[in-house]
């Protein structure tokens, strides 16, 4: 019988670029080797234990959870494993204090660091290649607490001269001997891999790695016999692998979440704090009294939510909604948000959920007894200052934003490796490009034939294989789009916390799986370009038309808006701009608010991949009988009815699949709820086809038509690339709404507003300026004497609107013009904007006046002349040109102003050819990206026509299935 044996110095694939293997993969190669046990000891960090602990749990195995401490000081790697809780606080922090000292990414620890946090902590001190006794000893000397020497064998033909001198100096200091197999890799067969990392962490190729690779493949996990042989001439070393793990007994399980606590007001406790807010936001949405149906609602989510302990996070989001809208800045919770007549009342979210008949227990349910997660987004260009906000409310070491493990994906696979194996940038440039977008897949062979390439050359297929490999691995971490998570205690005693690279940035090293695993509650504070727009669009609204500046105050059910949408008249709405949505649009004319939820979410991979957008759009037009398909094995017939009925019997959201697993296969909710995580986490192993024969089998089983069951699981996985709930689109929707009414009702506002808010949508400027003129807003140029940085409104507009647009909007108003701001120059500064503004008075009487009263350097007036501003001067754009380089002829050297000034030297005039039309466009779109003087294809219409090609104006005309040439310009590349 072999002596137990477990790993306690193995790296995963978060010892970035040098762990070959995933952390799953670990444990479940450990548990199949017989091992008593495996310790996770990434370097310097432990970004990756959380997986390591999800797969150990399931597997049941035991797992010490650690970290590979590597010093800048010289002293030897040493291996730390928490004995306790309180041991992974101090490693946690000793963690912190090492990265918020360095550049983002990196870990500046010295000795005394440790030294100072070595408290309850189990260490392992890693010889390097070459011994030195001396060193060695004086770090044992200086260790506290249990340590252990740690014996691996390096295969360099020395390894039993090796382990004796190591026993020798275990048997002087009174330290016991570990046998350790420093595992990279959990198989010999990722050995390559490895050595493939390596080239790309040290930026060689693998002709000049040399000594950099490994020499063997020996770093893999080995079973307790193998290590017992291998370490026959010190049998207690392995031995004392397993006492080790013993003494290693703390566990994730032990980390428990405390929300913060300081946010009660006066209340004497949160729950209570919480029923008044509730209350106090009661009144507010129901000023004639609050409906019997919302009061119940309300009891019914404070009970829920008071019983789970839920009531200190719903707080903590109130206090940040709070305080943005404090400082004007525009927010709007979605997601599971929209679920809860709590966070409606608060304020938190607009959706009222009961017009959407959302369920409470989707967002908070005692079943799953999963942590809520609220999604507020606000204005993106003003987040930072929430997100600033909640660091001085709590404190660096109290509030942080999730990590995002940045992958390899299919593309940078190949393109890595590609130049480890020397291909030159082209072919390598070749390789990757022959594979579309964001895919996780590797390339194939036959994506590499349609590059033009050969799999079969030895080179060119160790490259394709190799990325496939890598695809999936981590590169690096990154900050979260905005998921904070903030805690009562120290955060950094929970998990380590690290600079980002943006400044003023702080992120823990989990991501939004990790917390979710363990159950840590974080609030997603995101940016939104289109609430941007539609805070500038109430402004405006106010200040032009009167107004109230208030989304709750725009009409929700005007018709005129609709009928907008049913036109595809949407360039610039929110989420329905698009040319999928917009040919959505028409066939599904939505009529009511629920219409615009539907078309948010169908236009989705999930409804689309699962072959359920014909059919609903069917039904929905009377074309073809609404059922419900039902089971024949004597179950309830219309058990799928009120999951599908408002859906005309049609799944299209990300709930009605999970409760379709529900009902009709008869998934518990626990392994429903699997579901739901494995169509959105840990996509890497596509845990998601375990459930296939389960749901779809399932559902034959009972009865239902295999063409539904299938086309269920393949909605299913298309939620898995991109899942999109009924709560979401709920939200989303009533931002269609509003965009769309300011769009309808009032053109100008919304054309000055959108392009004020670039970059964000699909169109550029030039398409938006373009439809605002088509809705009757007159559009007035870039102009030294009237524009703003910003684009601003102007009285006396005197637009009309085409034709196409301008039946059925009712009293649209486009009573001001949009005056273009200097934002709209290409490479212009706000500043020299500004300055502009603030001396230009009653305007400037030539380009001389505006450079003395500014100080602008000549490079910036000779963009403004190039932007074509100085027509109201009487110049040109050439003659604007010519003026800025006489400015610089006639000043000094330095081209001061204070010396320009006291010249005599006058410019003698130019008579400079003028552009042509033609010339005039193009210089506009170079320097504005647009241009108010003509199309482009204007100049080319008769040389077109001549060529057969079919004006836009004719194409309603024409009958279908006719073959015909078209010209335009490419607007958006999708």
């Amino acid at each position: 019988m072999s002596v137990p044996y477990a790993e306690m110095a193995a790296a995963t694939c978060f010892s970035f670029l040098r762990g070959a293997s995933h952390a799953d993969e670990m444990v479940l190669t450990a548990q199949a080797l017989g091992l008593a046990g495996i310790g996770i000891a990434d370097r310097n960090t432990v970004a990756g234990v959380v997986r390591a602990h999800v797969a150990a749990k399931e597997a049941g195995l035991r797992l010490a959870v650690g970290a590979r401490l590597v010093f800048r000081d010289g002293t030897p790697d040493i291996l730390a494993y928490p004995a306790n809780r309180a041991g992974w606080g101090r490693l946690c922090r000793l963690l912190t204090l090492g990265k918020r000292r360095a550049p983002k990414g990196e870990c500046h620890l010295d000795l005394a660091d440790l030294l100072d946090w070595a408290g309850d902590l189990n260490l392992i001190l890693c010889p390097p290649a070459r011994i030195d006794d001396a060193g060695l000893e004086a770090v044992l000397g200086r260790l506290p607490g249990p340590v252990r020497l740690a014996a691996a064998m390096t295969y360099r033909g020395d390894d039993q001269r090796r382990l004796a001198r190591l026993k020798a100096l275990a048997a002087r200091t009174s330290v016991p001997l570990l046998a350790v197999n420093d595992v990279h890799h959990h198989g010999p067969d990722r050995r390559r891999l490895a050595d493939v990392m390596t080239c790309i962490r040290e930026h060689v190729t693998v002709e000049d790695a040399g000594l950099r690779l490994a020499a063997n493949a020996e770093r893999h996990l080995k079973a307790p016999g193998e290590m017992a042989r291998l370490f026959r001439a010190a049998p207690e070393a392995v031995a004392e692998s397993a006492a080790f793990l013993a003494r290693c007994a703390f566990s994730l399980d032990e980390l428990s979440y405390e929300y913060p606590d300081e946010i009660l007001q006066g209340y004497p406790d949160a729950q209570t704090a919480l029923a008044a807010e509730a209350s106090a936001g009661a009144a507010r949405r129901y000023p004639q009294g609050v409906p019997a149906k919302v009061r119940a609602v309300l009891d019914h989510e404070l009970a829920l939510i008071g019983k789970l302990g839920y009531a200190p996070y719903f707080l903590t989001v109130h206090e940040i909604v709070r305080f943005a809208k404090s400082k004007d800045i525009l927010c709007q919770g979605r997601g599971s948000a929209a679920n809860s007549v709590v966070c409606y009342l608060l304020g938190v979210t607009e959706v009222n959920p009961q017009e959407v008949d959302l369920l409470f227990e989707r967002f908070v349910s005692e079943e799953r007894k999963e942590p809520p997660d609220i999604d507020v987004d606000f204005e993106h260009e003003r987040r930072e200052e929430v997100i600033q906000h909640i660091y001085e409310r709590y404190g660096r070491e109290r509030a942080g934003l999730t990590a995002t493990v940045i992958r390899y994906r299919g593309r940078s696979a190949a393109r890595e490796v590609g130049k480890v194996f020397g291909l030159t940038d082209d072919v390598a440039g070749r390789l990757s490009g022959s594979l579309w977008g964001w895919s996780r897949k590797g390339i194939s062979n036959e994506n590499a034939v349609q590059a033009g390439l050969d799999p079969e050359d030895r080179r060119l297929g160790l490259v394709l294989d190799i990325a496939r490999e890598l695809a999936g691995f981590p590169r690096h971490l990154s900050q979260h789009v905005g998921g904070f998570v903030i805690t009562r205690g120290r955060l950094d005693e929970l998990v380590p916390i690290e600079n980002a690279a943006m400044d003023g940035r702080t992120v823990i090293e989990w991501d939004k799986d990790d917390i979710d695993a363990l159950r840590i509650l974080k609030v997603d504070v995101l940016a939104l370009g289109m609430l941007s727009c539609l805070r500038r669009c109430l402004h405006l609204l106010r200040d032009h038309y009167g107004l109230s500046a208030d989304m709750a105050a725009i009409p929700r059910d005007d018709t005129a808006v609709y009928d907008m949408l049913c036109r595809a008249d949407s360039t610039g709405v929110f989420q329905v701009e698009s040319r999928a949505q917009m040919t959505m649009l028409p066939r599904l004319k939505p009529r009511t608010y629920y219409d615009l939820v539907i078309e948010v979410a169908i236009v989705r991979p999930g409804p689309i991949q699962g072959n359920m957008v014909h059919p609903y759009l069917r039904r929905r037009n009377g074309e073809e009988k609404v059922d419900y398909p039902g089971p024949t094995d004597g179950g309830d017939k219309n058990e799928l009815r009120h999951v599908l009925e408002k859906t005309c019997g049609v799944p299209l959201f990300q709930e009605q699949a999970m409760k379709i697993a529900i009902v009709a296969a008869h998934f518990t909710p626990s392994e429903a709820d699997q579901l739901r995580r494995a169509m959105a986490t840990f996509r890497r192993m596509g845990t998601i086809q375990l459930y296939r024969d389960k749901l779809v089998g399932g559902m034959i089983a009972r009865g239902y038509p295999a063409e539904f069951a299938q086309n269920c699981f393949s909605q299913i996985e298309g939620f898995g690339e991109y899942g999109f709930p009924e709560s979401h689109a709920a939200s989303f929707a009533l931002l269609v709404y509003l965009s769309a009414f300011v769009k309808c009702r009032y053109p100008d506002v919304f054309a000055a507003a959108i392009l004020n808010s670039q970059p964000m949508g699909f169109y550029a400027p030039a398409q938006l300026v373009r439809d605002a003129a088509e809705h009757g807003v007159e559009i007035r140029p870039v102009d030294i004497n009237t524009s703003c940085w910003d684009n601003r409104l102007e009285p006396g507009g005197q637009g009309t609107a085409h034709p196409r647009f301008a039946s059925g909007t009712g009293d649209s108003k486009a009573s001001h013009a949009l005056r273009l701001g200097f934002r709209q120059i290409d490479g212009f500064r706000e500043d020299d904007a500004r300055r502009i503004e603030a001396v230009r008075g009653a305007g400037f009487d030539s380009i001389r006046d505006l450079w003395l009263r500014t100080g602008l350097a000549p490079a910036t007036l000779e963009r403004l002349a190039l932007a074509d501003v100085f027509r109201s001067l009487g110049l040109d754009r050439r003659d604007a040109l010519w003026a800025v380089k006489g400015l610089r002829r006639a000043g000094d050297k330095d081209d001061l102003p204070l010396f320009a000034a006291a010249t005599t030297k006058v410019e003698p005039d130019a008579n400079l050819p003028a552009l042509t039309p033609g010339q005039q466009v193009i210089e506009d779109y170079r320097r504005l990206h647009l241009s108010l003087k003509g199309h482009p294809l204007g100049f080319l219409r008769d040389r077109l026509a001549a060529a057969g090609v079919t004006p836009n104006g004719r194409l309603p005309a024409l009958k279908p299935d006719r073959r015909l040439t078209v010209a335009g310009l490419v607007l958006v590349r999708q």
